[in-house]
């Protein structure tokens, strides 16, 4: 395994379905993924909107910054965030259930997951986070290492493919903006986590926001809740739950009202906050077909690796640990 540097943290779980959901999930994910699974990761950033905030304000005397400057913080974190995890390898332990309310997962899968430039790698290990075969860990390791040479060049293919990776990170960019006027904010008190202070608020949709297109829809159809860290004014917790249907690609399927998503994130190494635990409860319908999609993921193991040319030594490296180890028996 790659070097491990960080604790792993305390986190719920995640979802299994049956074959059929797990295809109805595969088959929204093609046509709205950034809409439906990636929504309330969408919510996250939507702090900017302080012209709908309401009671934000500190109590008299207090220190620190004003509630513009706070939030433009949780912003250009939120974004350094979604920077870090394209330079962190990690482990996702993902468990699966029928129900939310089942206590046993029915299914669990554990990956190694590394960036490989234009996405992001994924190799299979057993339920104890090691690799379950030293052979096929090997080869999966080579076949990395050759996509990260590939990424590392700068030919035409690979402009094409981080032409495409931009594209998407300015549509997240454009649905986060229209997120400015899609929500009022209300600070509703603070909590204590481990020893440091969060700052908590309530999200509600803002009447007045018309959306444009058909992913801004999906905010006037969810309510959520945030925690911000009071000292690094890093976004700490979200929390958020469909309040009406919410029909998806021409109406073909549909996420039901009451359908959850929640995230809990630490600080993983001095000033780099990342998600430790997500979870998804929805269910809905693909036609007439129903799915369910209960889903308990935990993050841990996270090492800096750096873009591609510096991942690629370090698989490298970890390769050549692996032959020296094979080569001494």
């Amino acid at each position: 395994m790659l070097a491990r540097r960080s604790r792993i943290f305390r986190l719920p779980r995640r979802f299994h379905t049956s074959y059929l959901d797990r295809r109805g999930l595969a088959w929204i994910s093609n046509g709205s993924r950034l809409c439906l699974i990636g929504l309330f990761g969408l919510l996250v950033p939507i702090c900017s909107c302080l012209g709908q905030t309401a009671d934000l304000k500190d109590p008299a005397g207090s220190s620190g910054p004003s509630n513009s400057d706070l939030f433009n913080l949780v912003i250009a974190n939120q974004k350094r965030v979604d920077a870090d995890l394209n330079l962190y390898e990690r482990v996702e332990r993902v468990e699966y259930r029928k129900t939310g309310s089942d206590p046993k997962p029915s299914d669990v899968k554990v990956w190694q997951v590394f960036p490989a430039g234009t996405g992001m790698d994924k190799i299979p290990l057993g339920l104890d986070g090691k690799p379950a075969n030293t052979e096929s860990y090997v080869e999966a390791l080579r076949k990395l290492e050759e996509t990260l040479k590939w990424a590392a060049q700068d030919g035409v293919a690979q402009q094409e493919a981080y032409s495409r990776l931009e594209r998407r990170h300015k549509e997240r960019n454009a649905l986060i903006d229209a997120t400015r006027t899609a929500f009022f904010f209300t600070r509703v008190g603070e909590e204590m986590r481990d020893g440091r202070v969060l700052v908590k608020y309530d999200m509600n949709r803002n009447p007045a926001f018309k959306p444009t297109t058909r992913n801004e829809m999906l905010f006037t159809k969810v309510h959520g809740t945030i925690w911000i860290d009071k000292q690094s004014s890093e976004l700490a917790k979200i929390e958020g739950e469909v309040t009406e249907d919410i029909s998806i690609a021409l109406f073909l399927a549909k996420v039901y009202r009451g359908s959850y998503f929640m995230q809990e994130r630490y600080e993983m190494a001095p000033g780099v906050w990342l998600p430790s635990y997500q979870q998804y409860d929805f269910d809905g319908r693909k036609f007439l077909i129903p799915f369910s999609i209960h889903e308990r993921t935990f993050y841990s193991h996270y090492q800096r690796v750096g873009p591609p040319q510096q991942a690629m030594n370090v698989v490298r490296d970890e390769l050549n640990k692996l032959n020296g180890s094979s080569e001494s028996k």
